[in-house]
């Protein structure tokens, strides 16, 4: 199927569809990372955006549970030069074209991502769409240059986690907290750990509550509009 990226320029770029269809807005963008393509896309600090990948072949290795640093990918496109649909990796469990499918993010392939990454780097990033439907130039050129920016937008709400839940074992365990401080809910964590860390989430990566584990601490998550009350 065929997809279309266009920029506020004007520019427009014609590829590939993989993941889902439809049409998603956002800011373009790209990253150099030569893995770790879905830490990125599962990333909630790339809300809002549409990501270029620059290294050329993705989707080489597939996706996995383990490597999710949030629940879901919070990207609206991915645009790579090359999509690779059998993934061969003993931790693969699927492949990436049925993970964006899943999470409805658009990507878009078979496009010169160096010359688009030059473009951004040069100007900035932009505001963009990645688009499906009714493929017409006029169309999407307007609706590329009448997307919405982020400034101003709050994203925290969006990303941050709307029930508190602990890091424990390596992932997250939903639990019910009273108004009260929630000292009931450090009493079922491991004894072994030495200390209590609360962590508001404003976009928090599973790496960094991984990290915090490691080091011995029971990590208790909570919402970033919690109370200083319910916090202390």
């Amino acid at each position: 199927m065929e997809v279309w990226l266009a920029l506020e320029d004007g520019t427009l770029y014609e590829g590939e569809s993989f993941g889902a269809t439809g049409e998603k807005t956002g800011e373009v963008v790209f990253n150099t990372s030569m893995i770790g393509y879905q830490e990125i896309l599962t990333d909630p600090s790339y809300k809002g955006q549409i990501v270029t990948m620059t290294y050329p072949l993705i989707g080489n290795y597939g996706v996995n549970p383990e490597d999710m640093e949030s629940i879901c990918s919070h990207v609206e496109g991915v645009v790579v030069r090359e999509y690779q649909p059998r993934p061969s990796n003993w931790r693969s469990t699927d492949t990436l074209n049925d993970f964006l499918a899943e999470h409805d993010v658009i990507g878009i392939s078979g496009i010169d991502t160096r010359a688009l990454t030059r473009r951004l780097r040069v100007d900035g990033v932009m505001r963009g769409i990645i688009t499906t439907e009714n493929l017409d130039h006029a169309r999407v050129s307007a609706k590329a240059k009448a997307a919405p920016g982020m400034v101003g937008v709050d994203l925290v709400r969006e990303v941050s986690t709307k029930q508190p839940y602990k890091w424990e074992q390596g992932h997250r365990v939903s639990i019910t907290l009273s108004n009260t401080a929630p000292d009931q809910v450090w009493q079922t964590f491991d004894k072994a750990c030495q200390y209590r860390v609360v962590v508001m989430d404003y976009g928090a990566k599973h790496n960094i509550l991984r990290s915090l584990a490691h080091r011995g601490c029971r990590v208790l998550v909570l919402p970033g509009d919690s109370s200083a009350e319910l916090v202390l």
